[in-house]
């Protein structure tokens, strides 16, 4: 998969070596302890797919400017933030084989360095003009919120419906990557219209990737996190919203019971897998994620052929066939 990876990277490579060194010095501070954080954040950085939204999508438009270095970095440090905040909030010692920050430095600090993270981003955005970047980051920032709140808020019933299903993934996931998007094509020169197209794009992708993630969930293959792990946590993905929506009232009832009950149980947990699996669960989230991936590509169709956007259909197709 890391083939795969440096092959989608290449017409935007040189461009994520200089960004690497501009990120850096965007989380820069006269705190020695922040300087100590934010280099073991840098040090276990993950593949870098938001940035390379960013600048693929800016080449696609215009090409690469030096604003597209700043959106890439507001993009980064807003989702680096959110991933520190996630893990004090699901109180997660590990991410991508590290230590959390707050299983380190313990939960005050961890807040105190997701909330600097984000200042940093609105500040280099501010002190740049960049208005319209931080409009749309903005806007993710609060879809992201309200989405995670949706999920915490709808968890308590369990048996949601499809539609709710879909807001939630779109403001929780898909907001950030079609905010990436929508970066990139601002920082090199796009209109209010053709911004909103590939921030839909982007949302496209969004929406396909998180269901990827929940069907992972159903999997039996190591994949960098726990599997079972959304059913432990009591959230409603596709495969189980779809199972519920085939069962009678006394298999839905055991299902619903299972995850607000008995998620801790093995045995029990495996037999709503199997279930699942047996209803077609897993094949209708399937069948979801590629309309979506199919309707992202149609998206990019719209633009000549070009290797950036070769890259960004590698990237489409790599989201899906992932492995972890």
């Amino acid at each position: 998969m890391a083939n795969i990876v440096d092959q989608i990277k290449a017409p935007v490579a040189d461009h994520l070596t200089i960004f690497e060194d501009r990120f850096r010095d965007a989380m820069r501070s006269h705190v020695p302890l922040l300087d100590r954080i934010t280099h073991y954040i840098v040090k276990r950085k993950g593949k870098r797919v938001r940035p390379m939204f960013v600048f693929l999508s800016a080449e696609l438009v215009e090409g690469v400017t030096d604003a597209t270095y700043r959106g890439a970095s507001l993009i980064e440090l807003l989702h680096t933030a959110t991933l520190v905040h996630d893990d004090v909030v699901d109180d997660a010692f590990e991410r991508r084989g590290f230590f959390s920050i707050n299983a380190l430095w313990k939960n005050k600090i961890a807040v105190l360095v997701g909330d600097y993270l984000l200042s940093r981003g609105l500040l280099l955005s501010l002190n740049n003009h960049d208005y319209d970047m931080l409009q749309v980051v903005s806007d993710a920032v609060q879809q992201m919120s309200e989405g995670e709140l949706l999920q915490i808020e709808k968890a308590r019933k369990l048996d949601i419906e499809e539609s709710v299903y879909y807001d939630i993934i779109r403001q929780k996931t898909a907001s950030l990557i079609a905010s990436a998007c929508g970066v990139g094509a601002l920082s090199a020169g796009a209109d209010k219209e053709e911004t909103k197209r590939m921030q839909l794009f982007g949302e496209k992708v969004g929406m396909a990737f998180q269901i990827k993630d929940d069907l992972f969930d159903y999997g039996d293959a190591e994949v960098g996190k726990p599997t079972r792990i959304d059913i432990k946590e009591k959230k409603m993905t596709l495969p189980l919203i779809y199972a519920l929506n085939q069962a009678d009232k006394k298999t839905k009832k055991w299902l619903i019971n299972t995850v607000k009950n008995h998620n801790k149980n093995k045995k029990r947990v495996n037999q709503l897998v199997d279930h699942v699996k047996e209803v077609g669960g897993l094949a209708y989230a399937s069948e979801v994620m590629y309309q979506y991936r199919d309707e992202a590509l149609a998206l990019l169709n719209a633009y000549p052929k070009s290797p950036s956007r070769d890259s960004l259909e590698q990237l489409i197709n790599y989201t899906v066939e992932r492995e972890y």
